[in-house]
């Protein structure tokens, strides 16, 4: 990542982090409300107006209570997204370099890819299913968030992202749940390394490959491909429906220091889980933004001329993909 200056400025940051709401992906015949529901949170996580859940339900007022089963309206609209894969093709056309993007519809399922399966450079997204890695190893009591890793600078030490390569000493020790923390929020090289030494990158492999990953650490390369960045994006999503600490990653990923991808052009309010990547001339993101009809982009590439391009360039497709999916919503 290129903006060092702001790594000094954490602990405000971490400070100011909020919990957010994520919308749910799943998409059934009923909804039970649950303690905290509202009528618009309920439409919020189905992709739907609240005109639309009161019709449906008969419902007068917004009023609801705890244990009432809500009917969710079939019909949602569809579409064969090819006007909008062609409309990024051409963008990208005239762009230097190589890009690759993957698209899902997480109301749909419909997805598109424009080099889907072109590996390229990985960088700093990788850290997303490391990082998911280690949640499934704690959600199923094979380590603890409390477990603490010691630094080894011979080992570990990597400039770049990061605060820990201004602070830590051989010797210091960090829990699991700070290291995994800064491996997301800041995009810490030294936690993810330590990460990485501690879990073993053929665990880490393994793991990517069990949930659908095809194009891991080819030649020992940190490569992948867009439509894999996807599956890592779809696996943390599904393990935020089931446990709390994927609700707490997906947190972490929207409250990042990193905004130059995804976010940079729709609207602020729209909460987006996302994880950055950057080495020279490889841009990168992915993630999934919780609009009216939420969806999953993962954009990677190489041979970007210029890096700030590169991240404009993913934030314009990404607003191409909002708009085109807020006007669905409308339908």
């Amino acid at each position: 990542m290129f903006r060092n200056s702001r790594f000094r400025l954490l602990a405000i940051i971490l400070a100011l982090v909020s919990l957010v709401v994520f919308p749910l992906v799943a998409y059934g015949a009923s909804y039970q409300v649950k303690a905290g529901d509202t009528l618009w949170l309920i439409a919020q996580k189905f992709g739907l107006s609240v005109e639309n859940l009161r019709a449906s339900n008969n419902l007068e007022g917004d009023l609801i209570y705890p244990g009432q089963n809500l009917y969710i309206p079939d019909g949602i609209t569809t579409s064969n997204y090819s006007d909008l894969q062609r409309q990024v093709q051409a963008y990208l056309a005239g762009q230097p370099g190589t890009y690759a993007v993957y698209f899902k519809d997480l109301i749909s399922g419909q997805t598109f890819g424009i080099n889907a399966d072109t590996p390229l450079p990985a960088a700093s997204t990788i850290k997303l299913p490391t990082v998911l890695f280690i949640n499934d190893l704690v959600n199923r009591g094979i380590l603890d968030w409390q477990q603490k890793l010691t630094y080894d600078s011979a080992t570990h030490y990597q400039g770049g992202s990061g605060i820990l390569q201004f602070s830590a000493r051989d010797g210091d020790k960090y829990t699991l749940r700070a290291l995994t923390t800064q491996a997301i929020t800041v995009s810490d090289n030294i936690a993810y390394n330590m990460l990485r030494s501690f879990v073993g990158k053929g665990s880490i492999a393994n793991y990517m490959r069990s949930i659908g990953g095809q194009t891991v650490f080819p030649n020992g390369q940190n490569y992948t491909t867009a439509r894999d960045m996807a599956t890592y994006v779809q696996a943390a999503l599904n393990f935020a429906e089931v446990s709390p600490d994927g609700r707490r990653l997906l947190d972490d990923m929207a409250n990042g220091i990193y905004n130059e991808g995804i976010p940079l052009m729709i609207p602020q309010g729209v909460t987006i889980a996302h994880k950055e990547g950057f080495i020279w001339g490889s841009p990168s993101d992915v993630g999934v933004v919780f609009g009216s009809r939420p969806f999953i982009i993962t954009v990677l590439s190489e041979g970007v001329e210029d890096d700030v391009q590169g991240f404009t360039n993913i934030g314009i497709i990404s607003k191409m993909i909002y708009d085109y999916q807020e006007g669905l919503a409308r339908w």
